[in-house]
């Protein structure tokens, strides 16, 4: 397989005059912060940092919204957010907020836009001031009284703001905040039918924007939140948006999104943070003139420094300096355009700079004009094979034909584009639903990008899945198939077997400390030297003192725990690995030590059954013969020989 660091290069021949910019279109990523001003955001409770001081609900989120921005200032500089709150009675002057007509009792605190310090600043000290007074907010943004706005005026203000603050090729987001599990109770019948509709296509009209509505509720235990009541019925997994899908699909929201306390809402936030960007949108061929829509994601992806920028000092400021490359013609040195210049091979130095050097190694001559030369289109035809982007069904295979050796390369995560090509979902549905039945995987031919090298792929089903540990959406798992010389062989050599008994004391403290759930979330583990980077640089942006030792990595291993927990079964299992016969057990010591060119007799039985006894060092050849008291002496092809004679008289 290859090295892990290449995993997250989409492509290692690139060419930077054919890089397909629509790649990069999503990059900067928009969040508005949709924030519930009722009554019971504003109720005070106890702080569960500070036994003796109150907070409130609508406290701790703008406390997250604080933190986020602090973060994408470092990180996402380009990115932006806004903050808008709803059932609140201060009024706004909704021309001079973003330019954007919002429903009465919704107010835009932040309007869009790009990071910015001194806004988060003045964010900063307004949740100052509510923590010396709890009723600032209350007086900041005081609640309406014995009713609430429609959930629909809600979702039409959020789409007005982006309409009039996000950029178009941006991701947009919701992060929509709440206690109230229905916001329509004591309604009657037909008006609260008529405005659950209203959520419903006010909602689609959102989706078609393009933003992604992402909730975060908060339940306690005096006011546990059902999801249920209302909002199951308004906020679908996959976002659809055809009325006759929703009907069809009377799906729940998953569990795992209902946090059961308060402080969990900015950990939540956090994991939520990074935008789900699609790598790619093709088309899907599953035949002649049938063709659906379908996006691409990758699963593992290398979170890294943001890039720096050079700065010139003008005096009064500092301007960022623009990088500019600059193709010149040495005959007039004059400036010319990308679209004159040409490709072609180099072939050598020619006759002058040969005779020059005088060094006899012979060149390739090549008259003048004679060259091939190719234009960027012609180059680019090369690498696709004159294929533009998209994915094409070739056929079908047993699923237990695909082995685990296959996967030299990471895989992509493929889900219907109802946008591009209408009824994508039903159809992409339908095949999987057939593929997972039949056990079946796709053969299919991928060019992702307009510049990508065309790669035949497994298409691999995946079934939803809602468990306790986590959700695994339904779609399909597109995996790049290896060429032959793709593959190494691997020397065919049998490897000790531990004992029934040693992989039973193994197994003991193995399941003592086997993560619960079955899975791991990395999103709740940060790279250390990643974070403690970011929190360095957060703290310089916003002028505060910050201290090393407060760093927290939460990579470390709980050494306390895992002695606990599995101490006593570890201790049984070194115990019962020292009474295996060919097993060598070798305490660690503080003093260097030479390195050990001993191998087992196991190991060297096995090498002599399938004829490789001459991969092993001579250093090793004679210390074996030296443990069956056998002369050292003569070259390696000697000792081989001994040891092959030893082996097969004993």
């Amino acid at each position: 397989m290859p090295p892990y660091d290449d995993w997250n290069k989409i492509d290692e021949e690139e060419d930077e005059e054919l890089q397909d910019a629509s790649f990069f279109e999503g990059k900067r990523d928009v969040v508005l912060f949709c924030i519930d001003c009722s009554e019971s955001m504003h109720t005070m409770r106890e702080d569960p940092e500070n036994e003796s001081a109150q907070t409130c609900h609508l406290f701790t989120a703008l406390q997250a919204a604080v933190q986020i921005q602090k973060k994408k200032i470092v990180v996402g500089p380009n990115d932006s957010v806004g903050i808008l709150l709803f059932n609140t009675a201060r009024k706004g002057n909704s021309r001079s907020s973003g330019g954007s007509e919002l429903k009465q009792n919704v107010l835009l605190y932040q309007p869009i836009s790009q990071m910015n310090a001194s806004k988060v600043h003045d964010l900063i000290q307004l949740l100052q001031a509510a923590k010396e007074d709890p009723c600032e907010l209350s007086k900041t943004f005081p609640p309406i009284k014995d009713r609430r706005m429609p959930i629909g005026d809600v979702f039409t203000s959020c789409n007005w703001v982006f309409r009039d603050g996000a950029p178009k090729t941006a991701t947009k987001r919701v992060f929509l905040i709440t206690d109230e599990q229905d916001p329509h109770s004591g309604i009657p019948g037909a008006r609260y039918q008529q405005l659950l509709t209203s959520s419903r296509t006010t909602l689609v009209d959102l989706v078609e924007a393009g933003v992604t509505v992402e909730p975060f509720f908060i339940s306690t235990e005096d006011k546990p939140f059902d999801i249920n009541k209302f909002y199951s019925s308004v906020l679908m997994p996959t976002n659809v948006t055809e009325e006759e899908d929703i009907e069809a699909n009377p799906h729940v929201l998953p569990e795992a999104i209902s946090i059961s306390r308060i402080e969990d809402l900015l950990s939540q936030m956090r994991i939520h943070e990074i935008p789900k960007r699609a790598l790619f949108s093709v088309p899907f061929q599953l035949g002649e003139g049938f063709t659906i829509g379908i996006k691409g994601y990758g699963l593992v992806t290398e979170q890294k420094k943001g890039s720096y920028l050079y700065f010139v000092d003008l005096g009064d400021r500092l301007v960022p300096a623009i990088n500019k490359t600059v193709y010149v013609d040495e005959d007039t040195e004059a400036e010319v355009e990308k679209s004159q210049l040409a490709f072609g091979p180099c072939t050598g130095p020619g006759e002058e700079a040969e005779e020059e050097e005088g060094s006899g190694v012979a060149t390739r001559v090549v008259n003048e004009g004679s060259r091939p030369f190719y234009t960027a289109e012609e180059v680019k035809s090369f690498r696709t094979l004159g294929l533009k982007p998209g994915i094409k069904l070739l056929g079908f295979k047993d699923r237990t034909e695909l082995q685990f050796e296959d996967n030299v390369k990471h895989s992509l995560f493929i889900y219907p584009d109802e946008f591009s090509y209408s009824g994508s979902k039903r159809t992409f549905a339908a095949l999987l639903k057939s593929m997972v039945k039949k056990n079946k995987m796709g053969l299919v031919l991928a060019v992702t990008r307009s510049n990508s090298i065309p790669t035949f792929c497994a298409l691999l089903p995946q079934e939803e899945k809602i468990e306790e540990g986590g959700y695994e959406p339904a779609g399909f798992h597109l995996i790049p198939l290896p060429f032959a010389d793709d593959i190494r062989a691997a020397p065919i050599e049998e490897a000790y077997r531990a004992s029934d008994k040693l992989t039973t004391a193994a197994r003991a403290w193995i399941d003592k400390l086997t993560v619960k759930t079955g899975t791991y979330p990395p999103d709740s583990y940060p790279n250390p030297a990643l974070a403690f980077h970011n929190d360095q640089l957060q703290a310089n942006a916003f002028r505060e003192e910050y201290d090393p030792d407060s760093f927290e990595d939460v990579t470390l291993p709980k050494y306390d725990m895992i002695h606990k927990r599995a101490g006593t079964l570890v201790q049984d299992w070194k115990a019962a690995l020292e009474d295996e016969p060919t097993i060598n057990v070798v305490a660690a010591s503080g003093v260097k030590r030479k390195a050990d060119v001993g191998v087992d007799e196991a190991e060297i039985r096995s090498k002599h059954e399938v004829g490789t006894l001459a991969k092993l060092k001579n250093d090793q050849l004679k210390a074996f013969l030296k443990s069956k008291s056998q002369p050292v002496s003569g070259n390696k092809a000697e000792l081989v020989q001994r040891v092959s004679d030893w082996l097969d008289k004993h």
